[in-house]
């Protein structure tokens, strides 16, 4: 494999990716909010039903509460689970119109489970009065609730991810107090600040003892921003899978984002290049010099 080419299992750039367990557990919630919603909207169909059949004309009104109040425990336990898996793989800003409907579907299905029922209730000429009142009072402060409920107040996005997952990365290198580090970033922020470390180790010298956190890598073709494909990034300017090449450098996490993903797997044979070694030797070396060749 090209040394430009990283390896298959890296997915850690300086944009927020969701993990495969971030990927899995987000659609085995979605799948449970779906289910929810669907019995939520059954028990709004089965009340139609029951309205249109007259069983609420006279009577049985703790019947069609009791179904006001189960389609409520089922939209709003659709709507925490939808919540709790864009927790783990939001939506992002770039993309508005999907934003918006991953974010708020919570609240969009809410209204569609209750609404055609509770203005079915109101509009129901033959229902006692006062039933038809107090069973659309509740109807109306349930939905309200509830829809409340499935409103996603300040959704997650990869936007913000990203910027917490470099906030993280930035307190570990410097052994602060990690408080950026929240689940959904720790395990992202840990690989830049792992990869930090390494090329801190790869570069320490008489001149800067605790190493460098400047990296060199490929420059994005025609101007982009981001690599269509992933790179490595590289300790120095000078190694041979740079000549010929246009670079930029800078910190791991700008190399990060601009899709350099991965530091080089070539470290001994960059340091030679880069005239790091003589400072970096192994850690079973001799601290005595070795004779110059003759």
């Amino acid at each position: 494999m090209s040394d430009n080419e990283p390896a298959a299992e890296v997915d850690v750039t300086k944009e927020w990716r969701a993990t495969q367990g971030q990927k899995s557990a987000a659609t085995r919630l979605r799948i449970f909010a779906a289910i929810s919603w669907v019995i939520a909207i059954g028990g709004e169909v089965a009340g139609i039903v029951m309205l249109r059949q007259g069983k609420f004309d006279h009577g049985n009104l703790p019947l069609l509460i009791g179904i006001l109040v189960g389609i409520a425990i089922f939209a709003i336990a659709g709507s925490l689970m939808w919540k709790a898996a864009n927790k783990q793989d939001p939506a992002s800003r770039a993309d508005p119109a999907r934003f918006f409907f991953q974010n708020q579907l919570g609240a969009i299905v809410t209204l569609i489970a209750f609404l055609p029922l509770v203005v079915l209730i109101f509009m129901d000429k033959d229902m006692d009065p006062k039933n038809k009142k107090v069973a659309g009072g509740i109807g109306a402060v349930l939905a309200v609730a509830a829809t409340l409920i499935g409103v996603s107040w300040k959704p997650p996005s990869v936007e913000q991810y990203t910027q917490d997952m470099n906030a993280c990365a930035t307190q570990i290198k410097s052994n602060q107090p990690t408080t950026a580090c929240s689940p959904e970033v720790a395990e992202q922020a840990k690989a830049i600040a792992q990869d930090s470390a390494t090329v801190a180790e790869a570069t320490k010298s008489a001149a800067n003892p605790n190493g460098l956190d400047i990296v060199y890598w490929i420059a994005p073709e025609n101007g982009a921003k981001t690599s269509a494909t992933p790179h490595v990034f590289h300790i120095c300017d000078g190694v041979s899978p740079l000549r010929g090449k246009t670079i930029n450098k800078g910190s791991v996490t700008q190399a990060y984002s601009e899709n350099a993903t991965r530091i080089t797997k070539q470290i001994p044979m960059e340091q030679k290049q880069c005239g790091f070694a003589a400072a970096a030797p192994a850690s079973g070396d001799s601290t005595t010099p070795a004779p110059a060749a003759g």
